[in-house]
């Protein structure tokens, strides 16, 4: 049983973590003077996500896998984005 939760644990967290970088970029303001550490503090974000999902695929059921998956990717074209940006 410990297991299960654990599982759902780590994936709630990877969950949590994708939904923060989401959040965190969509609220910048690219005109703001703030703008460099809103930038940072993304990017501390998306380092933080990346690790919560690879601790939940180490777990991860295959429907879990795919949905971990698929928040690398859009994190992943968030990063792109942002890098463009600079």
């Amino acid at each position: 049983m410990q297991d299960k939760q654990d599982k759902r644990r780590a994936f709630q967290e990877a969950q949590q973590s994708y939904q923060q970088v989401y959040d965190v970029y969509s609220s910048i303001d690219k005109t703001a003077p703030d703008y460099g550490t809103e930038l940072k503090h993304v990017k501390q974000e998306v380092n933080e996500a990346y690790q919560q999902i690879q601790t939940a695929l180490v777990t991860a059921s295959e429907h879990q896998r795919e949905q971990l998956k698929q928040f690398e990717q859009d994190i992943s074209a968030i990063v792109n984005e942002v890098n463009s940006e600079d």
